[in-house]
């Protein structure tokens, strides 16, 4: 039988994300959700919703653009460009994905191309912009490697003004023979970019020059989990003080330094579960009062409460997630309901939400979409 890798959460200095703020001051009936999809199925790009708080029903308003391996959606803090990581191995004839942006048309809930550049590593698996709009940012899971790029005039993305290619491997063979980048998260006051990579167990940490998208090592360089844990998702907390991070650790953040020290661990799974586990992502409310994060190997989310006071977690419930191998989790604009795009399933679940005890319950509704992998309302 092997063994449970064991997930837990980061702690630090942070806000909220823009892409997090703008849904919530979103409609909060009839609001838009746009779906990165992968296209290896019968999923041509992008798609587009329209989301009804008061019954929690998605209604489809078809495809929003079409792309390839559209696996992760930024929003711009003017919401009006979104940011777009292509999964690809090759392209322009190199071993590289890439990174499109395109502009949203509200009225119709439709996107335009811009333009697309080289990440400069295979598996582009993540993006954000900083919290201007002028920077954007890659994580290359398959190239080991993590991009920075100036946004420019009508939001077209320049050719890469940093790179920084990772080497190494973790003890786990299968799952850490290489580096894997697979986050990338700007602090809350704009001065550093974080990179997950969770093939060498370390949170590598930059100075951002936000006028030029461009990237210098911070010292301390990173933050290292314990062996094996695989830091995967980063998410900062509203209060400026605490950010969790779905790995085995929990971390305090020093916004001055720019570097992360273990304060919590907390595991997803009971001590006695045997089997294989791996944490996706995770969400907080907009109280800050709870946390969701799923379990992509065990098809389950799990319900945190949130101290008011260091910001730690409770475990508050575990259920199914609605489908198989959750990608990705978000709350709709009225915090009454919890969506997460199932991949192998083929679908999107929709949860229902209690505001005020954080539990979480199967309303008994799916909407089919072909490998669903990341869900934004805008």
């Amino acid at each position: 039988m092997r063994q449970i890798t064991r997930r837990g959460f980061v702690l630090g200095s942070a806000a909220l994300s823009a892409v997090n703020r703008a849904g919530f001051a979103a409609e909060k009936d009839g609001a838009r959700l746009l779906v990165g999809t992968q296209t290896s199925g019968s999923s041509k790009g992008i798609y587009a919703y329209s989301f009804a708080a008061s019954t929690g029903e998605l209604t489809s308003l078809g495809l929003a653009a079409e792309a390839e391996n559209p696996t992760f959606l930024a929003l711009a803090p003017d919401k009006k460009t979104l940011l777009v990581a292509n999964e690809l191995d090759k392209f322009d004839d190199k071993e590289s994905g890439a990174v499109s942006t395109f502009t949203l048309d509200r009225t119709r809930t439709r996107l335009s191309k811009v333009n697309q550049v080289a990440s400069g590593g295979g598996g582009t698996c993540h993006v954000a912009f900083d919290h201007t709009g002028k920077a954007a940012f890659a994580a290359n899971y398959g190239g080991g490697s993590a991009a920075a790029f100036a946004v420019g005039a009508g939001a077209a993305l320049s050719p890469a003004v940093s790179f920084f290619q990772y080497t190494g491997h973790g003890p786990d063979p299968k799952r850490q023979e290489a580096p894997h980048a697979h986050r990338v998260t700007v602090s809350p006051d704009n001065r550093f970019l974080l990179v997950n990579d969770l093939g060498l167990d370390e949170i590598h940490i930059y100075r951002l020059d936000a006028s030029t998208a461009k990237l210098t090592l911070n010292e301390p360089r990173g933050w290292k989990s314990a062996p094996g844990a695989g830091p995967r998702a980063l998410r900062f907390h509203p209060n400026g003080k605490v950010a969790y991070c779905v790995t085995e650790m929990v971390l305090r953040w020093d916004t001055e330094l720019g570097s992360l020290e273990t304060v919590q661990e907390i595991v997803m799974r009971p001590a006695d579960f045997q089997g294989i586990t791996g944490g996706d992502d995770i969400v907080i409310d907009r109280e800050s009062r709870f946390a969701y994060a799923t379990d992509r190997f065990d098809d389950i989310v799990v319900t945190f409460s949130i101290s008011p006071t260091d910001g730690k977690l409770t475990l508050v419930d575990r259920m199914p997630c609605g489908g198989k191998v959750p990608r990705h989790l978000t709350l709709d604009p009225s915090g009454k309901w919890l969506l997460i795009a199932n991949q192998v399933s083929d679908n999107i679940s929709v949860l229902a939400r209690d505001a005020k005890t954080g539990k979480l319950t199967d309303a008994g509704k799916s909407f089919p979409l072909s490998r669903p992998q990341c869900l934004v309302f805008v």
